[in-house]
This record gives structure tokens, sequence and C-alpha cells, in this order.
């Protein structure tokens, strides 16, 4: 079992883990390409940069996971695994 210091330690990590992913996804992004989209896509990939979420970002599009991976590729949105 972690002890409490230890949990808190891996929960910072992970908070620091996503606080650079997030910035990776908005630094490479195509922002001018993310502007030029109708409202619900826009939302969709800005949605996508700040969490990184695939799924929820498809449905926010009102598209599948590939049809918004393609998106994604297309507004230059790094996938950080």
């Amino acid at each position: 079992m972690l002890s409490s210091s230890d949990s808190k330690n891996k929960i910072e990590e992970w908070l620091d883990y996503f606080k650079e992913a997030r910035e990776i996804r908005r630094k490479y992004a195509n922002w001018e390409f993310i502007k030029s989209q109708p409202l619900k896509i826009r939302v969709a990939l800005e949605y996508y940069i700040e969490t990184g979420d695939l799924y929820n970002a498809s449905k926010l599009a009102g598209m599948s996971m590939e049809e918004f991976n393609e998106l994604r590729i297309r507004a230059g949105i790094p996938s950080i695994d």
C-alpha cells in the first residue's frame, strides 16, 4: 500500500504529465486551421487540446473517433501517449 506522501507524489507526477502534454498539443496545433472550422468542430478540437480525450472530443464534433483523429492530424495536434 502506498503511503500518503507516495500517493501525493504520484498524483503530482500525473498532473505534471497532463500539463506537459497539454502544452505540447497547444504549441504544435495549427491555430489558423482550428479557428477556420465551424464552431462545433472548433470547440471539439480545443477540448481535445486541453484534455487529450479523443473519445469525448469526437462526440462533441459529431464524428466517429476515426474521423476526428484524421481531423486532429490535419489540425497539426500531436497525440501524446
